[in-house]
């Protein structure tokens, strides 16, 4: 029970990075490279101000200021250097990778003897339980630790998600959303698109490197390598929520995000519980991304086929 809510815990941190991917692959179509660089800057420099004594929620938005900041360098490669979008993510998350040793000091931080969120959401969980370490969840005995922790995340994933929805129906968050779907009419209107796309990129790596300081509290350490892939795992939750979901609407768009990171971090215990050696983690991860992408497709020129046999 407790690798279960280890896994929705993990998936709903995770479910910020898939958010974080959604706003620069769906909403601008970009191909922003720099969310493997820009994860691992926030879990370094929360890590960092938490073993300074920094209290936890200043260290994590500074960590997810910081990552918005990166996001913000690979909109100006592009806008201001006419860089290629692709290329301008990789130089940054290129950078970000020496700059992250340089902001640690070292490969590894561990927070394990450092005030953290989940240490806090564990004091009130035991304050709310009287003292009691663990507690009975049907039928299941489980940690007060990792159910308040779960419980922690579930709220603020869900405070970032209403307030995401908010954010895209204001003004501003609609001529975003136009650029991404036609650059050239939304710059008839009189909107700055460079100005918009910097915006996006900027707001895409803040949740990205959100989800990195909380990944790094979690965990109990902060490390030079853990963004590596963590690309890969934001598309593949953002395809798998799609096909969940099935809209494009923004609020379902949104949610099917958030299953798609629960659902594809359970595939992930799953295949480890049943012998998977950690060192092919991600070639199952990549294959998990393949199938994603090409079950849509298959499943539709089945569909079709059907119906043509039965109009035949």
């Amino acid at each position: 029970m407790n690798l279960l809510l280890g896994s929705f815990t993990i998936g709903l941190i995770l479910s910020l990075l898939a958010l974080g991917v959604y706003i620069s692959f769906r909403i601008f179509n970009f191909p922003d490279m720099t969310a493997d660089g820009s994860i691992t800057l926030g879990a370094a420099v929360a890590a960092i101000l938490l073993v300074h004594g920094v209290a936890p929620i200043g260290a994590t938005l500074a960590g997810a200021a910081a990552g918005a900041a990166s996001g913000a360098v690979t909109g100006l490669l592009h806008t201001r250097f006419r860089i290629n979008g692709l290329l301008a993510g990789i130089l940054v998350m290129t950078a970000l990778y020496s700059l992250n040793l340089h902001v640690m000091g070292r490969s590894n931080v561990p927070l394990l003897s450092t005030a953290t969120l989940a240490k806090e959401a564990e004091t009130v969980g035991l304050a709310a339980l009287g003292g009691l370490p663990t507690l009975h969840c049907f039928g299941w005995e489980v940690s007060v630790c990792d159910m308040a922790m779960l419980v922690f995340t579930f709220m603020a994933v869900v405070v970032v998600c209403i307030g995401l929805y908010l954010f895209f129906r204001t003004n501003l968050g609609t001529a975003m959303r136009a650029t991404g779907d036609n650059q050239q009419m939304i710059r008839a209107l009189g909107v700055n698109t460079d100005t918009m796309i910097v915006i996006g990129l900027a707001l895409s790596n803040g949740l990205i490197a959100l989800s990195g300081a909380l990944l790094a509290q979690y965990q109990g350490f902060a490390d030079v390598q853990m963004g590596i892939g963590m690309l890969v795992w934001g598309l593949a939750s953002v395809i798998i929520g799609e096909a969940l979901v099935r809209s494009r609407g923004l609020a379902m768009t949104i949610v099917g995000a958030v299953m798609g990171s629960i659902l594809f971090r359970l595939m992930v215990a799953i295949a480890l519980r049943w012998g998977l050696n950690p060192n092919d983690l991600k070639l199952i991860t990549a294959v998990f991304v393949f199938v994603a992408l090409i079950l849509p497709g298959l499943t539709a020129k089945i569909h079709r086929r059907k119906e043509a046999s039965a109009h035949a």
